[in-house]
C-alpha cells in the first residue's frame, strides 16, 4: 500500500477511494490457464482441497516447504527457489504470473533475493518461507493519522484516488513549491560533471545549475551514460541493470459485465507469453467509470517478451497493441464488441529488471560512492523496489541519509 501518511500530509485525504479487506476486489484473484479463470485459493479450505489450475492442494506444497532444507547459495532465480520449496506446478503457474504481474519479467532471471526479499529471509532465518511468514519481522513504524487509522481498522487492501494517482505528484509538486523548492520541468538532465572544489555542475541543455550533492531517482542505466569520467565503474554497474518496456491499454465497455468479480487475473508464460494481466478497474474503484459509467478494464501487453517482438522486427504500433487488447479480453473475460474508449501508452524501459546477482550490483555501487566519497545518493526504482510505496520509502531514506535527520514537513 502507498505510504497513506504521505496523502494526509498532503491534504489529499478527502479524495481517497478505499477498497475495504471484504471488498470483492481484495478477496478475489484469478489465473487465466487453459483458456478458463480459476480463483486463487484463499483460506485454510481453500488448502486443502484441489483447487483448478493446481492438480493437488495447496496443502501440499506448504507441506513440502516445511520439509525443505535451507538454500545454500547467495541468490537463486525466483523460479528455482520457487520449484525447491513449493513444487514445479507452484513456480510455473502462481509464482511466474507473480513476476510478470509485478516486473513484467522472467522469473528464470530474476532474483529471489532482490525481488523478494521478505521470502529470502524467510528462509534464512527461520528455513521456512510459511515459518518466516508467520513468526515475521515485527511491524515497521508508521506515522500517525485518521488515514492511517482508518486503512488498518478496515484492512485496505488497496487504494486509489478520485482522479487518479496522479493527483499524488501534482499535489507534491505543488506543496514543494509552496515551500519554497524550485522545480524544473521539462528539462532532461544532459550531463553531470564534477568541478575542482567537489560540487556538480548539472547540465541542462542550454542551462547548467551547481550543486553540493545529488539525488538521483532517474533509472539507474540512465544515470549511467550522464555519469563524468571519474565515475566510469559506477556508471559500468548502473548500465547493467536494465529494465523492460509495458504497453498498458485501457478500455471500456458500455453495458458491458463481467464474468467474475474480483480485482482481476494474471497470466502465465505458459500461456500467453504477450499478456500479463488484467486488472478489472470498475470492480474496485466504481467511481471512476464517468458519466455514462462504463466497464473499465486495463490491459497489460509485453514486459520482457516485447523485448523478442523488437528482437523479430515485428513494428510496436499502437493498432497492434490495441488489437492484442480487444482480444485478450473477448477470449478471457467474453467482452466481444467493439470498446466506447481505448487508450493506447507504451512504456518505454519502464520496470527494472532485478536479475540474479542484482544485490552484487548493489554492493559494488555503495562501496564505490563510499570509498570515493561521491556526493551522490541513488533512489528509485532500480535498486530495491518497484512499487509506488517503494520508491517513496527510497527517496525518504535518501533524504535522511543526506540530511541525517528525519523531517516532520
Amino acid at each position: 500500500m502507498c505510504r497513506t501518511e504521505q496523502v494526509s500530509e498532503l491534504g489529499l485525504e478527502s479524495e481517497v477511494l478505499p477498497v475495504p479487506g471484504n471488498h470483492p476486489a481484495a478477496q478475489n484473484r484469478f489465473l487465466y490457464v487453459g483458456g478458463a479463470l480459476h480463483p486463487l485459493p484463499s483460506g485454510l479450505r481453500g488448502l486443502l482441497r484441489p483447487s483448478p489450475p493446481f492438480s493437488k492442494p495447496l496443502f501440499w506444497a506448504g507441506l513440502r516447504d516445511l520439509m525443505t532444507p535451507r538454500g545454500k547459495e547467495p541468490d537463486e532465480t525466483v523460479h528455482s527457489f520457487a520449484q525447491r520449496r513449493l513444487g514445479p506446478e507452484v513456480a510455473s503457474l502462481a509464482i511466474d504470473s507473480l513476476c510478470r504481474g509485478v516486473f513484467a519479467g522472467n522469473s528464470r532471471e530474476l532474483s529471489v533475493r532482490s525481488c523478494f526479499p521478505s521470502l529470502f529471509q524467510a528462509e534464512q532465518t527461520h528455513r521456512s518461507i510459511l515459518l518466516g511468514l508467520l513468526l515475521g519481522a515485527g511491524q515497521s513504524p508508521q506515522l500517525d493519522s485518521s488515514l492511517v487509522h482508518q486503512a488498518r481498522a478496515e484492512r485496505w487492501s488497496q487504494w486509489s484516488l478520485r482522479g487518479g494517482l496522479e493527483m499524488l505528484p501534482q499535489a507534491l509538486h505543488n506543496h514543494l513549491t509552496s515551500k519554497g523548492v524550485t522545480v524544473f520541468r521539462g528539462q532532461p538532465v544532459c550531463g553531470l560533471s564534477l568541478q575542482p572544489e567537489g560540487r556538480w555542475k548539472v547540465s541542462l541543455g542550454d542551462s547548467s545549475l551547481e550543486a553540493d550533492h545529488i539525488i538521483s531517482a532517474i533509472p539507474a542505466a540512465v544515470l549511467s551514460k550522464l555519469l563524468p569520467a571519474e565515475a566510469a565503474p559506477l556508471a559500468h554497474v548502473l548500465g547493467t541493470i536494465t529494465a523492460v518496456s509495458v504497453a498498458v491499454v485501457n478500455l471500456q465497455y458500455q453495458g458491458a459485465c463481467l464474468p467474475v468479480q474480483g480485482f482481476g487475473h494474471l497470466v502465465p508464460s505458459s500461456e500467453d507469453p504477450t499478456v500479463l494481466g488484467v486488472v478489472y478497474d470498475s470492480i474496485a474503484f466504481p467511481e471512476q467509470d464517468g458519466n455514462p459509467p462504463g466497464l473499465r478494464v486495463t490491459v497489460m501487453l509485453g514486459g520482457y517478451w516485447l523485448q523478442k517482438l523488437e528482437a523479430n522486427g515485428c513494428e510496436l504500433s499502437p493498432e497492434l497493441f490495441k488489437q492484442q487488447a480487444q482480444e485478450a479480453v473477448a477470449t478471457h473475460l467474453g467482452l466481444k464488441k467493439q470498446p466506447s474508449h481505448c487508450l493506447v501508452h507504451l512504456h518505454k524501459n519502464c520496470i527494472p529488471q532485478y536479475t540474479l546477482g542484482h544485490w552484487q550490483k548493489l554492493e559494488s555501487a555503495m562501496q564505490f560512492l563510499t570509498t570515493q566519497r561521491l556526493p551522490l545518493t541513488l533512489a528509485g526504482a532500480s535498486y530495491e523496489g518497484v512499487a509506488v510505496n517503494d520508491c517513496i520509502e527510497s527517496g525518504r531514506q535518501a533524504a535522511v541519509a543526506v540530511l541525517g535527520t528525519e523531517s516532520s514537513s
